[in-house]
């Protein structure tokens, strides 16, 4: 097959390759992801609305898509970048292939190039610019377009509900109100499996519309972009402190921190995929994790703060898991598994702190 799309770099490194999905022009954040498996999650995740996702793993389009996998309504993705594409899915579950979809949702993508190398740029030099348009196009116009593209809006208003839903599960034992930065379907469903009715709210309710659900306990999901930029969430977080249990997931970990007074900073590359060993600093337990991380707490900001480490990443000693226990407040780094939900050691944290504030209401 002919090529016909190129992927240029804000370095001005130039990836000749073949399109599928749609033809649009798209210029956006590169950022690579090592997941073997579990693309629709990854394409369809909140967290990535707007990015230029580079797949490391060789093959993609293998099993399809199917409507129940999604963690959003649809793909959020601008773009996608793979070594080979496979349009002939062999999954009995799938109902159509990926690059229907993504025609479908405008997202541009392009097969045939070295993802490889292309992570190994990104690694090196940190997450930068990229678009993914016709073979033909001249690179000077190329990197023009990447040097004058800049984001404006803050990316949880693209993501964040604009309304109150609800997901009930049968005979729950708690409320939980999760606030909305960007939240997944698949923390949803973990909420449910443990005994949770769930309501999803924006990210912009006062601490009084929160409280009028009467919940026992706050979820604070993970999100897309700068989470100093959320002041309503960690305004919200020093008006709820001490009066209900909170768990923050990802962004929501460092919409804790910032509220404490810790430094929250942009990391030069991401942590994303489901590799991560993660330690706890008390039990010794190692478990392994998927992350999605543009951005890493400053831990030496933090002795000033009631926050206290738990967990730490294996790989590189960073902050994974911080704990008010006085205030039955927790942050992780890390998704919550649908798979091991019942045995997950922070949500039987969070489980016990809301048994605790139940009895004490």
């Amino acid at each position: 097959m002919e090529k016909n799309k190129k992927l240029v770099l804000e370095n001005g490194k130039i990836f000749e390759g073949i399109g599928f999905g749609s033809n649009e022009e798209v210029v956006n954040d590169l950022v690579f992801n090592t997941n073997v498996v579990g693309y629709q999650e990854v394409i369809s995740d909140p967290k990535n609305i707007k990015k230029i996702m580079c797949m490391t793993y060789p093959v993609i389009g293998n099993y399809g898509l199917n409507d129940e996998d999604f963690e959003s309504n649809g793909i959020t993705i601008s773009g996608l970048v793979v070594r080979e594409y496979n349009d002939v899915p062999s999954n009995f579950r799938f109902t159509y292939t990926l690059s229907e979809a993504m025609n479908e949702s405008n997202v541009s993508g392009i097969c045939g190039v070295d993802t490889r190398e292309i992570a190994r740029i990104l690694r090196e030099e940190g997450n930068m610019k990229a678009i993914i348009c016709d073979i033909d196009k001249p690179i000077e116009q190329c990197l023009e377009i990447i040097n004058n593209y800049n984001e404006q809006e803050k990316l949880i208003n693209y993501v964040s509900s604009k309304k109150v839903w609800y997901s009930r599960t049968t005979n729950p034992l708690y409320t939980v109100v999760a606030i909305d930065c960007g939240i997944k379907k698949s923390l949803v469903k973990v909420l449910n499996t443990i005994g949770c009715n769930v309501v999803i709210v924006p990210y912009t309710l006062t601490k009084e519309q929160i409280l009028s659900y009467k919940p026992n306990g706050i979820v604070i999901s993970d999100g897309p972009g700068n989470p100093n930029e959320c002041q309503e969430v960690i305004d919200l977080v020093n008006n709820l402190k001490g009066s209900i249990p909170i768990l923050g997931i990802g962004y929501g970990k460092h919409i804790i921190e910032i509220a404490y007074g810790a430094t929250v900073n942009k990391l030069k590359v991401g942590k994303n995929g489901s590799n991560y060993p993660v330690k706890d600093t008390r039990s010794g337990k190692i478990e392994i994790t998927s992350q999605n991380n543009l951005y890493c707490l400053e831990e030496k900001t933090l002795s000033e703060t009631e926050l206290k480490v738990f967990l730490r990443n294996v790989l590189d000693n960073s902050v994974n898991g911080v704990i008010d226990r006085s205030n039955n407040i927790i942050g992780i780094s890390y998704d919550l598994s649908i798979s091991g939900c019942k045995q997950d050691n922070q949500l039987s944290r969070f489980l016990d702190m809301m048994k605790k504030f139940g009895r004490n209401k």
